[in-house]
This record gives C-alpha cells, sequence and structure tokens, in this order.
C-alpha cells in the first residue's frame, strides 16, 4: 500500500507534465464536438457493436473505457482516429492497425495483454502509449525504437528495458511505477534518459 501510494504522489506531481495518461484538456479542446464518441461504462463486448451508427470518416476520438471489450473488429475503417481510449477492457490482442496512420494515442491500461501488441508497431504518428496494469513481461526493441512522448509500463511484469534507449531522448514522461526492477536498471535508464521525466 505504501509503494502505490508512493507512486500516485509521484504521479500527481508529473500530472502538469504528462496528465498521467489522462486526455490533456488542450489536446482535448482540439477535437470537434461532432468528431468525439463517448462510449464508455455501456457494456460492450464487441467493438462494431460498440461503433454502430458512428461516421468513420468524421470521429476522430473513441473513448471505450470500462467495457468488456474482447476484440477490436471494424477499428480499421476509422483512418482518421487520434485518440483510442479502451482502458479496463478484457483485449488480449489488437487487429491490423496500419489504416490509422493518423492514430497518436492509445491507452489500453489494465486489459489482458502478455505482450507489447505488435499492431503498434507501424503506427507512424503514434505518441503516447499506455500499458501499464497488463502482464507484459518484456518490452520490444521495435519500441524503443519509436520516438515517444508519452509510456507507461507501470504495473507490469517488466524488470528490464531494451538496451537502446537512444530514440526516446526526446521523451516527455516513462512511467515505470510498481515493477520489479533492479537498483542498476533504474540507474542504467536514468543515465540513458537525462532529460525524461521517469517514474520509478
Amino acid at each position: 500500500m505504501r509503494k502505490h501510494a508512493a507512486y500516485a504522489l509521484a504521479c500527481a506531481a508529473l500530472a502538469a507534465l504528462a496528465g498521467c495518461f489522462d486526455e490533456p484538456e488542450p489536446a482535448y479542446k482540439t477535437v470537434p464536438a461532432e468528431a468525439r464518441a463517448y462510449l464508455q461504462e455501456k457494456g460492450f463486448s464487441d467493438f462494431a457493436a460498440a461503433a454502430a451508427g458512428l461516421d468513420p470518416k468524421v470521429v476522430d476520438y473513441i473513448n471505450l473505457d470500462r467495457n468488456a471489450l474482447t476484440n477490436l473488429d471494424g477499428v480499421a475503417a476509422f483512418t482518421g482516429l487520434k485518440w483510442l481510449r479502451l482502458n479496463e477492457n478484457k483485449l488480449s490482442s489488437l487487429p491490423d492497425l496500419t489504416s490509422l496512420s493518423s492514430l497518436r494515442r492509445i491507452y489500453l491500461r489494465d486489459n489482458k495483454f502478455t505482450e507489447v501488441p505488435e499492431a503498434l508497431k507501424d503506427l507512424p504518428s503514434l505518441t503516447d502509449v499506455e500499458l501499464s496494469g497488463n502482464p507484459i513481461a518484456e518490452v520490444p526493441e521495435w519500441l524503443a525504437k519509436k520516438r515517444l512522448e508519452f509510456l507507461s509500463l507501470t504495473r507490469t511484469h517488466v524488470k528490464a528495458l531494451p538496451a537502446d534507449l537512444s530514440a526516446w531522448k526526446g521523451m516527455k514522461a516513462l512511467q515505470l511505477g510498481e515493477l520489479e526492477m533492479s537498483a542498476e536498471e533504474m540507474a542504467r535508464i536514468r543515465k540513458a534518459l537525462p532529460d525524461v521525466a521517469i517514474v520509478f
């Protein structure tokens, strides 16, 4: 409990900088009201059912937090999507997302991913990835080559990051709270990313 409280305080301290992976208000206001889809807490288990009635040519923000989603079949049609919130669902994999070339933020906290979804690999606009609370044990080399701004791996099973972290030097915030990570590994990460706000 004490460790969790310490992490919460550290997260609060970074809130102005990183938003702790809640939608930053200025960015949120850039999305026109007609382009936002609020579908959280509706009991959806299927993306196609959740997205029924949405115009994939118009929508660029979808909030599907706290549903019961097991798949995202059909999401590839939303080619203008920039923000996708999928926290607290039952997802263990993602479909091909290569058509979502404008996607910047994807929030996958508290799902069932056992590895970083490879579907994120070919998203050229991606800046924010939220993966906390998933039983992920390894961070793939390809993720460390993406020029991200925000990444959260809090409450995962990750014990070490890839050797080369040079692509992350411009990152704004890296959340590694509540991990079984050695002091040596934490020191290595801090040395590699001296200008990044890091929460251990």
